[in-house]
């Protein structure tokens, strides 16, 4: 019986680790995907390869992107402070959307995963996008991820010759809480991940931007102890 191959997106993040472990637990096949796309927290992409390493994934690829040239984040443009909720950054912003959104970055991650699915011979993509506890991203909502679906399926030799590909978010509708109560349940260790947006070298969190807060909360709501590392 021939192996179910997946591409799984591993940002180095708690959400991601979680995908990694589903995807797992579902007996697929793992090959693990991270971008180096000009990040300030690069310390994500040592965490994506221990995540990988440590739930066996079967490769684990990282391509190098430069979206610090076109910057328009946070993220991605050092001269545009990481906001903290609270701050003066975080009150003036005037958009629903945080500055730490990174432009068409799922879009051009899928995309490469789509690829390297189709060079697998692989017919499914898991990615751990979240519409509920989330920073309002438009590229992790339940239509924008219909319509790539809907697009992959139109784009491709493999999906012509009638290998349909599928992307995966097991994550969409679930709570922090949820999430990690899920992988803990599935062995992942959290400590293993990094989530910061201004995460050290080494990894070490903040502790005051959004992404540690949500991650913090979710902790205390799940009743499980936080096993990340702070400065």
């Amino acid at each position: 019986m021939a192996e179910k191959k997946a591409v799984v997106l591993v940002s180095g993040g708690l959400d991601s680790a979680t995908v990694l472990a589903i995807a797992t637990n579902e007996a697929f096949a793992c090959h693990c995907l991270a971008f180096d796309y000009g990040q300030r927290h690069r310390s994500e992409l040592d965490a994506s390869l221990r995540i990988s390493d440590a739930l066996r994934a079967g490769a684990h690829k990282v391509i190098k992107l430069d979206l610090q040239t076109i910057g328009g984040s946070a993220l991605t443009d050092d001269s545009i402070a990481i906001p903290e909720p609270g701050s003066v950054t975080s009150a003036e912003q005037t958009s629903d959307i945080p500055i730490t959104y990174v432009p068409a970055r799922n879009t051009i991650f899928l995309s490469i995963a789509l690829g390297w699915a189709e060079v697998l011979g692989a017919s499914d993509i898991f990615i751990g996008v979240n519409a509920v506890d989330y920073s309002g991203y438009p590229d992790c909502r339940p239509e924008y991820i219909a319509a790539f679906e809907q697009m992959a399926n139109l784009a491709t030799r493999a999906s012509v010759e009638g290998q349909r590909v599928q992307i995966h978010t097991p994550l969409i509708s679930m709570t922090k809480e949820e999430i990690i109560k899920r992988g803990t349940n599935l062995g992942v260790d959290y400590g293993l991940t990094v989530s910061c947006y201004q995460a050290t070298a080494s990894g070490l969190a903040c502790g005051r931007c959004e992404s540690c807060l949500i991650r913090e909360q979710g902790f205390h709501a799940a009743g499980i102890a936080d096993p990340t590392h702070y400065k």
